[in-house]
């Protein structure tokens, strides 16, 4: 307080009303200089949180371990940085698993994880830990307690989980390679999401020793880079290969049906696949599959688990069952590891975590025996199907990435449509590198490889050899121009249109497909040559070019029942609940008595409460 000051309140002792407003005036102005600090506080932290995309936890430094004197070769790993997800030890660090309670509860680590130390002894210096979702138990990236990583790809949208920070790290180049987790998708899904590599390794090749368990029979360390031959070098020291292997022919099997619940054209991911191993040796031609139907022939167990009420095709409630055994393993085990946790301790915890960590406590299994049956089953059923030359191809993601801050939260259908992609490696073991192939609409695209159980070193030289040709052909597709049908004569399509009548009414439904196409390239401008041949394709399981075709039907003829009713069919069928129950209601709209509409709209209701 200046002299000034106090030479006026001297004056004025016997003044109690100037006293009064004096204090006023004197408390109003430590309250302006309390919340100024606070405020320049708050800027410097959101200043710092940008410049690392919030991606870290805590910042320190790991040294890596004294590099041997020449002659000897340069560690694989020199000169580069990496992070790691708060789920690894590191000695004298307390393992926050994403969670300030668990924080709080638990002592600092006495050890460093086994595969952390295997990096620093190959040269790699670790700057961090990066944020999780809370218990490794969301696919959002999401975290209340430490923030949202920002998405470097598309920062207005979730960056995935709970590998987020990490994923982030690499992807805005804090680092040049990170770990991280996977359990049900949990690295390549943030991989995808923020357009960099994602490596899963198989179930149990690199040591879980000094890693946080959310569910061991599902869980893996797993790795992310930008770059394939830094991805190549860390996933052969964390699972100690050899470098040396002689070369082996490679045959790729695309998972159709499985491409139908990605809304990306398959000129961008299919396509580039295809075009990119024409020029490169040691490939056989691609193969083609139902996935969906081939695991519902050959993982008897999942019978169990499929929803008989289902109008859904055989694969997709397949698929369907694949992802509820991947749950409900996962729930299973995480309550045996840390139901005492959390009933002592009741964290808080962000409300689609606590949702899920209060269905894991609540589970009741009687039957156990049968999900560990599922999953040796579906080992057995992938090696069958690969053997030791193949490689399964599928889209990573079904979706983009949603918006940050969505009030509803994680949709039935965006929960079915990812597991059913993630739960496949996630339950057979398998290993499996998510793959960018550049954008669509501004989202991040990619695939991902699957080969069997302990072929990693194969699936890591795969994708070193074909990255750089994946990428000159993602940036062809990326620029290429598709040309719409041409209309030709109105006569010739109707007896086309005929022609495939005939062939359905037959139960041809490939020729079916043949005739409305050609009855489509003679004239566009007919609703009913779209709607048939969506009906031939829902038959032969094509359930997206299907709800393609019904879409035209309906801009063409807006009053076309059957061409709401099929879309309907295909839409649920891709597993887009609410967008399925839209179309049966306006099918009831323009037919109120409709059975099919009826009973359709009533399961879906059900199915997305």
């Amino acid at each position: 307080m200046s002299s000034k000051a106090v030479k006026v309140i001297q004056a004025n002792a016997s003044n109690p009303k100037l006293l009064i407003a004096l204090g006023i005036g004197l408390a109003a102005g430590v309250v302006i200089l309390t919340e100024t600090r606070r405020r320049r506080r708050r800027r410097a932290n959101a200043a710092a949180q940008r410049k690392d995309f919030g991606a870290f936890v805590v910042r320190f430094e790991l040294l890596p371990f004294p590099q041997p004197p020449p002659p000897a070769a340069r560690l694989p790993l020199s000169s580069l940085t990496f992070a790691i997800k708060d789920i690894f030890d590191v000695k004298d660090y307390v393992t926050g698993f994403g969670s300030r309670d668990w924080e709080r509860t638990h002592e600092a680590s006495e050890k460093t994880a086994v595969a952390v130390t295997a990096l620093l002894k190959n040269g790699a210096t670790c700057v961090g830990k990066t944020v999780m979702d809370e218990l490794a138990f969301g696919i959002t990236g999401v975290n209340m307690h430490y923030g949202t990583p920002t998405n470097p790809q598309m920062p207005s949208c979730i960056p995935g989980g709970s590998s987020s920070g990490s994923a982030v790290a690499v992807a805005a180049g804090l680092v040049d390679f990170s770990l991280g987790t996977d359990t049900i998708g949990c690295v390549r899904i943030p991989a995808s999401f923020c357009g960099i590599l994602g490596f899963r390794p198989s179930h149990g090749a690199v040591s879980m020793i000094g890693v946080l368990r959310n569910s061991q029979s599902l869980d893996t360390v797993g790795c992310f880079a930008r770059d394939p031959s830094i991805l190549h070098r860390v996933g052969h020291v964390l699972l100690k290969l050899n470098s040396v292997e002689p070369r082996r022919a490679r045959r790729l099997i695309f998972a159709d049906d499985l491409f139908q619940f990605s809304k990306v054209p398959t000129q961008k991911t299919l396509n580039v696949v295809n075009k990119a191993i024409e020029n490169l040796s040691g490939y056989q031609p691609p193969k083609h599959t139902n996935f969906g139907q081939y695991i519902g022939s050959n993982v008897p167990s999942l019978k169990q688990f499929q929803e008989l009420s289902s109008n859904l095709q055989n694969g997709t409630s397949t698929l369907k069952a694949l992802s509820s055994v991947m749950v409900s393993l996962q729930r299973y085990e995480f309550k045996t590891n840390h139901e005492e946790w959390v009933n002592s301790v009741k964290p808080k915890l962000g409300p689609d975590v606590s949702d899920r960590v209060l269905a894991a406590i609540n589970t009741t299994h009687e039957n156990i025996k049968i999900l560990y049956k599922v999953r040796t089953e579906m080992r057995a059923a992938l090696q069958n199907l690969l053997k030791d030359d193949g490689i399964l191809v599928i889209p990573t993601v079904a979706d983009s990435p949603l918006k940050l801050n969505t009030k509803k939260g994680l949709s039935a259908e965006f929960h079915d449509r990812i597991f059913a992609l993630s739960s496949i490696a996630s339950i057979s073991g398998c290993c499996q590198v998510s793959i960018p192939l550049g954008k669509h609409n501004d989202c991040p695209i990619s695939v991902s490889f699957i080969t069997f159980h302990g072929a990693d070193k194969f699936l890591l030289d795969t994708v070193l050899d074909m990255y750089s040709s994946l990428q000159e052909q993602a940036s062809i597709a990326s620029n290429s121009v598709h040309l719409p049908d041409t209309n030709g004569n109105m006569d010739a399509s109707e007896l086309l249109k005929e022609k495939g009548n005939a062939a359905f009414k037959g139960m041809q439904w490939n020729k079916a497909v043949k005739y409305y196409t050609e009855a489509i390239n003679l004239n566009s401008t007919i609703a009913t040559y779209f709607c048939n041949r969506a009906a031939a394709y829902l038959e032969l399981g094509c359930f997206q070019q299907a709800e393609e075709d019904c879409s035209k039907a309906i801009l063409l003829d807006k009053k076309n029942v059957k061409a709401y009713l099929r879309r309907g069919t295909a839409r649920e069928s891709l597993l887009h609940y609410k967008e399925s129950a839209e179309d049966f209601k306006h099918a009831l709209v323009l037919e109120p008595q409709n059975k099919v509409a009826s009973h359709a709209e009533k399961r879906l209701r059900k199915l997305m409460s």
